[in-house]
């Protein structure tokens, strides 16, 4: 019926079976498809956001989402605590100023971050576009800074340009600071890049008038995101009731805890994937439904035959079963080919660009695992078997006695 080379009744219909391979290689392709985008879109999105902020922050208790921080005073007792935290990769130490750049034709509010000399920079430095990193030393400030192509193109500079910076204090006192473009990045991701420059953590001490220990506060990278809630919940119970020398109250936040709006949109994502998969589903289903009913339907004569000789409904019922598993297989084996050759070429080449301005990101990002290709392909596959369950027990109501005449 499904194998034999020959035209005509010995074979099942061509168009049928095109049908509903077509159904589902199309439905799985496009599971395949909403999976690693939306998988890829969450990761980079949220890879963005805690290349700018960390997965954990440690600051004053009365900070508020100010930029113009209270300051906490850091230990290297704290320092060292935090360093061997079981599930802590990196301890950064961090500070923030307002500060506003005014050329002859623009003026740009901006927020200056100052990292200190364990600032790891390979997140700025994959989205770095002209020059190079700044390093800090310890024993020397320096004045280099790693600004944004889109505070750059905004404002006339280039690599290698420097620019005074203003920063007000407080109602009565301004101060300026020549700085120097070391390097330039882009991550696409507007809401910071038209923010955050980056420079020595004591250009903000010295700025604010700090002592050598303040800090804004204290940046920690985990190595498994998964466990980023109880990591921070454990730290915040552990640093609760701690006071730095001055009597300062510490405060544990997740970067979930201090953008949660991002977050909870990403999470939203998930119930988007979830219809895409219940439609295609359904699609393939019912595109292989609508096959194997053609099928048994033009084989209602054969079928009348077979039970005539004696053969039992169970036993047909298998061979049409059979035959649709022959079909599924086929179908999903296109929908694999093409929906992971569209996902290469993706990832490969960035055929589909975005807006940054909307999407926060300039190409469509592409992130299937094994695992998810894998559950991807055994569900389809278990779910078109058992929808082919109910159209099968049609057999069961064909009577021999009047479909062997059947025509």
């Amino acid at each position: 019926m499904h194998f034999s080379k020959a035209t005509g009744e010995s074979r099942a219909t061509p168009p049928a079976i095109r049908i509903a391979m077509a159904g589902i290689a199309l439905g799985l392709c496009m599971m395949i498809l909403s999976v690693a985008i939306v998988i890829g879109f969450k990761k980079e999105v949220r890879n963005k956001v805690i290349g700018f902020g960390s997965h954990i922050r440690i600051t004053h208790f009365d900070s508020n989402t100010s930029y113009e921080t209270v300051p906490v005073m850091v230990s290297d007792t704290l320092m060292d605590e935090l360093r061997t935290w079981p599930g802590v990769r990196r301890v950064e130490r961090f500070a923030t100023t307002l500060g506003m750049i005014k050329t002859e034709t623009e003026c740009q509010g901006f927020v200056l971050k100052g990292v200190d000399e364990h600032f790891d920079g390979s997140f700025f430095r994959e989205y770095l576009t002209e020059g190079e990193l700044f390093t800090v030393d310890p024993e020397k400030p320096s004045t280099d800074v790693l600004i944004s192509r889109y505070l750059t193109d905004m404002l006339g500079l280039k690599c290698g340009d420097s620019f005074v910076a203003y920063f007000v204090q407080d109602a009565e006192q301004m101060r300026a600071r020549k700085l120097h473009i070391r390097g330039i990045y882009d991550t696409g991701y507007l809401d910071y890049d038209k923010l955050y420059i980056l420079a020595d953590i004591r250009q903000i001490i010295r700025l604010n008038g700090w002592e050598s220990d303040a800090v804004s506060g204290l940046e920690l990278f985990v190595d498994d995101y998964s466990r980023l809630d109880d990591l921070s919940e454990a730290l915040y119970f552990h640093l609760f009731d701690r006071k730095d020398r001055l009597g300062n109250t510490f405060y544990v936040r997740s970067i979930k805890e201090l953008n949660p709006m991002i977050f909870n949109w990403l999470d939203v994502l998930d119930i988007n994937v979830v219809v895409i998969l219940a439609l295609m589903m359904a699609v393939s289903g019912f595109t292989m439904i609508s096959g194997l009913l053609i099928i048994i339907l033009e084989r209602t004569r054969m079928i009348g035959i077979l039970k005539a000789l004696g053969q039992e409904d169970r036993s047909i019922r298998k061979v049409f079963l059979y035959i649709a598993s022959f079909l599924i297989s086929k179908g999903m084996l296109w929908g694999n080919v093409a929906g992971l050759a569209i996902c290469l070429i993706q990832s490969r080449f960035h055929v589909i660009a975005l807006d940054p301005s909307n999407y926060y990101l300039d190409t469509v990002p592409i992130d299937l695992s094994f695992t998810s290709w894998l559950l991807i392909n055994l569900g389809t596959g278990l779910v078109s078997m058992l929808m082919m369950l109910g159209p099968s027990y049609l057999i069961t109501k064909i009577h021999p006695a009047r479909t062997i005449r059947f025509e």
